[in-house]
């Protein structure tokens, strides 16, 4: 069992920058696969980024070059950095773990229960 407990989110300007937390509780979290998603109001969740036990990590074309998603074992947790934000990325994000392997699809095990991102002038 896997307790995801995210933060970080808040209002930024245009062309800000924000840094997400996703701290994990419970066993192995090394040898999870995590990845973020969000949705935005009507629309359904997306995926954002995934990083795997072994630090391979993957991108939606949207995010790609502005996002970068890393992660600490040793404090069993994966952050999201944002950079460079746009209105479009308005959304709740969720962090998500998965024990077998990366996929960028929603068929996580476990989810955290998200944070409000708000990019607005």
């Amino acid at each position: 069992q896997v307790q995801l407990v995210e933060s970080g989110g808040g209002s930024v300007q245009p062309g800000g920058s924000l840094r997400l937390s996703c701290a994990a509780s419970g066993r192995a979290f090394s040898s999870y696969a995590m990845g973020w998603f969000r949705q935005a109001p009507g629309k359904e969740r997306e995926f954002v980024a995934a990083i795997s036990w072994v630090h391979s990590t993957e991108y939606a074309r949207s995010v790609k070059g502005r996002f970068t998603i890393s992660r600490d074992n040793v404090k069993k947790t994966v952050y999201l950095q944002m950079d460079s934000l746009k209105p479009e990325d308005t959304a709740v994000y969720y962090c998500a773990a998965r024990l077998l392997g990366l996929i960028t699809t929603p068929a996580y095990d476990y989810w955290g229960q998200g944070t409000q991102v708000t990019v607005s002038s």
